[in-house]
């Protein structure tokens, strides 16, 4: 079975943005050993999941990443381009972007049947409520934490709705030079 993990950004506070989705605070002078950390997370995915907040943001973000051959991020932006999405939504009856498809059903059996589908693992990246739904219905198998060394006092959060005492197993745990530290857990 394909494993469905979530890769977030968090402040120390644990808040993934602003309350008006800012992201501001985040630290973006990685280092390479956190961007060889994250290119060996990617290449153990083929499938990424959005929730439709988050979608336009993140695939237009990519397509105009790889709009440009001399971007430093193009290598990257074409990964994430090329790699089939599935954007979760109950508003949308056809998908505006390119290599995404829609999941208009109930959440937690998209989800189990995306996952009993043969491929590699899947990756979410979200938005904040998305992110609470998948954790609240305990369907992350692996959590990437990427601790920022930021405190915003206030923001999203993707844990507000757990209800349910969820005990996780730290796999590993990795400061970087840029001050952020990775928590990488399994359920």
């Amino acid at each position: 079975m394909r494993k469905l993990k979530l890769q977030v950004q968090m402040s120390i506070d644990g808040f993934i943005a602003g309350p008006n989705g800012e992201m501001d605070w985040m630290a973006w002078n990685w280092d390479d050993a956190l961007k060889n950390y994250v290119s060996e997370l990617t290449a153990s995915m083929d499938t990424i999941l959005l929730g439709r907040k988050m979608a336009g943001g993140f695939i237009g973000h990519w397509s105009n990443t790889v709009s440009n051959t001399e971007d430093p991020s193009y290598a990257f932006g074409k990964i994430m381009m090329d790699t089939p999405k599935v954007v979760f939504t109950q508003t949308l009856d056809r998908s505006e972007w390119p290599n995404t498809v829609l999941a208009k059903g109930g959440l937690a059996e998209e989800v189990k049947k995306l996952k009993n589908q043969e491929g590699k693992d899947i990756i979410v990246y979200g938005g904040a409520s998305f992110d609470a739904s998948l954790i609240k219905e305990g369907l992350i198998d692996e959590f990437h934490l990427f601790i920022n060394p930021s405190i915003i006092g206030n923001g999203l959060s993707i844990f507000k709705e757990v209800t349910d005492k969820q005990n996780l197993k730290l796999v590993k745990s990795i400061a970087f030079d840029c001050g952020i530290v990775v928590l990488h857990y399994t359920l």
